[in-house]
């Protein structure tokens, strides 16, 4: 089952969703306010979050940078709201999806679930989540990225792309091996979301010389285990 945070203050729609989720592979916990969010998203670590813009409380744009400042947990827009702009915010906030209300519930449950195996599988029961690196930590079972002390905000695919060559420090991944790893999409030669993703993560871990992320020409990338020390 996976756990899904509904932040909705529309009751009959929250009741609907959750109804409709609830009858496969999720369990949904409903906020009905901006202003409560965050807390419960702390208590309960839900491994997706569903969010409305127009919250009372507090609006879904903070909620939505209030979360991501601290896991990189899938989140999708869910709005009424149709401007392009509230999904260009969104987006730049760090929201995964954006999905315009009304929306039929069978589309909505092929967004979670894809946005769920993106997201990466559940780990076992009694089993460690975190993959250690030297001072990097990451946590699998809350998509939570800290370097050193500091939790470190990714945006989905950012973390996806740092699992895929964590999982495989000190090889080299191609460009198809990470876009099999994260997308499931082979690489076509056009493709650029490695390279930019790449270059997203060397600026938040203040590698510009790319001694941490090692481009090998001809070849791909590779994590560099004793940079991270």
């Amino acid at each position: 089952m996976w756990r899904v945070m509904l932040v909705e203050d529309d009751e009959r729609l929250a009741s609907l969703v959750s109804e409709y989720l609830g009858g496969y592979e999720f369990q949904v916990d409903v906020v009905p306010r901006g202003d409560l969010a965050l807390a419960h998203f702390q208590a309960t670590e839900p491994q997706l979050v569903v969010l409305d813009l127009s919250l009372p409380g507090v609006d879904g744009l903070v909620v939505c940078r209030q979360i991501r400042e601290r896991s990189a947990v899938p989140i999708l827009i869910l709005t009424a709201r149709e401007d392009a702009f509230d999904e260009v915010s969104g987006l730049e906030q760090g929201a995964d999806d954006f999905v315009n209300k009304p929306v039929q519930p069978r589309v909505l449950l092929a967004r979670l679930r894809a946005l769920a195996r993106r997201g990466g599988a559940a780990v076992p029961a009694g089993a460690s989540s975190d993959l250690v690196i030297g001072r990097l930590r990451i946590s699998r079972e809350n998509h939570a990225v800290y370097w050193g002390e500091e939790a470190v905000a990714l945006n989905q695919p950012e973390y996806k792309l740092l699992l895929a060559l964590s999982e495989a420090a000190g090889q080299v991944m191609s460009r198809n091996d990470l876009l099999l790893r994260m997308r499931g999409l082979e690489f076509d030669g056009l493709d650029r979301s490695i390279d930019n993703g790449v270059s997203r993560l060397r600026r938040k871990f203040d590698d510009a010389r790319g001694e941490k992320i090692k481009t090998v020409w001809g070849e791909g990338y590779l994590l560099s285990p004793s940079a991270w020390e």
